[in-house]
């Protein structure tokens, strides 16, 4: 027997279907039925802009809440890190689910550190986190642009070094022919300069390595930086060549990793908490996002803040960056657990009060300009 059916509003793309997948199976696990509904947001409809040139915030969010505040759906599956950080007045986050890694993962075609990546090599990123943080470690790089779905994104790294393979590949298989005559005619063994034929190399490629081959590129990138929760939800984390970031440097967004599920405030809000909420994902969250609302970042300053429940403190590392990576404002401190809020507003403004501020006006004023 079933308690209702949920009716759940989702983004329409692999990631986004595959974490609403996840919250559908956690909650008919407590006996729901689960229909899943796809919504199109503003960040899906305009894909050559990068995410903090899409409004102030909720580009991927607003249109997926406004339906369940017209009560078309009873529940919406966001990414936490894409929720602004204020919310219409009867909307609610009812449940987080148990987070993935928080951290950012290099992505090269050769599995290479960002400290071996050569001088002027260019990294593909939509993050202004991402892009300031990669140019505070290496302001020899470059630092390009990245749009699309994270498939999307791993293509576009592996497609030129594939195209290359590919086309050196041809190029061998037409010679091959005439120069085994001539050995033959020598009485000589041709060697030749592949072990397998085109055909076997293609068969042992991923499914992924195959689509980039068909991919046109405007950019080459030598590297990506993505979050590791994204690859590991798209199926993805073991069929590329990653290094994990060390979120002490490359400090996360706030609610990086995590899944908040909306509602209004009501019954279906006390299901959705009963059947999936995970109180230490929450508390870490929460520290993160206040330190966030706090400083005003939103989606236009290059901001990150990492949280993680230590027994009876909850440890907050937060770092406010220039766009261009050069100035930074950082910290660290241990909350206690039965007042974390409070606590990290405390915190947010003693980095305020550290000039945390003026990196974010400044990154605000520009994003203005833009």
């Amino acid at each position: 027997m079933t308690r209702g059916t949920l009716r759940l509003a989702t983004r329409g793309s692999n990631l986004a279907l595959r974490q609403a997948a996840s919250v559908r199976e956690a909650l008919s696990d407590r006996r729901f039925e689960v229909e899943l509904v796809e919504v199109e947001t503003r960040g899906d409809e305009v894909r050559d802009e990068l995410i903090h040139r899409l409004g102030k915030t909720g580009a991927f969010v607003r249109a997926l809440d406004e339906k369940v505040l017209d009560g078309s759906v009873d529940a919406a599956v966001h990414s936490m890190k894409d929720m602004p950080t204020e919310s219409p007045q009867n909307l609610v986050v009812a449940g987080i689910p148990p987070r993935a890694p928080a951290g950012d993962v290099l992505i090269t075609p050769d599995g290479s550190e960002l400290e071996d990546l050569p001088a002027g090599a260019t990294v593909g990123t939509s993050s202004l986190r991402r892009k300031a943080e990669i140019l505070a470690a290496r302001p020899d790089l470059e630092v390009e642009p990245l749009r699309g779905n994270v498939d999307t994104r791993v293509e576009k790294l592996l497609a030129p070094s594939l195209q290359a393979e590919h086309e050196k590949r041809v190029d061998a298989d037409r010679e091959k022919k005439g120069e085994q005559a001539v050995a033959s005619a020598k009485g000589e063994e041709y060697e030749a300069e592949f072990d397998e034929s085109i055909e076997e190399w293609f068969d042992g490629l991923r499914e992924i390595e195959r689509r980039a081959l068909e991919r046109d590129v405007d950019t080459e990138y030598d590297a990506i930086v993505l979050a590791e929760s994204g690859l590991e939800r798209s199926g993805l984390l073991h069929n590329v060549e990653y290094v994990r970031l060390p979120t002490n440097e490359f400090v996360p967004a706030p609610g990086q990793g995590a899944i908040a599920v909306t509602t209004q405030y009501g019954d279906v809000a006390d299901d959705v908490r009963d059947a999936i909420d995970h109180p230490r994902t929450r508390v870490e969250t929460t520290v993160e996002r206040t330190v966030l609302a706090e400083l005003g970042g939103g989606c236009v300053a290059p901001m990150g803040a990492h949280a993680k429940l230590q027994g009876k403190h909850v440890h907050v590392t937060a770092r406010i960056l220039s766009v261009d990576g050069e100035e930074e404002v950082r910290g660290s401190r241990d909350l206690p657990v039965e007042n974390h809020a409070n606590a990290a507003v405390e915190f947010a403004e003693t980095l305020a009060e550290q000039g945390a501020d003026e990196l974010v006006a400044a990154a605000r004023e520009l994003a203005d300009e833009e």
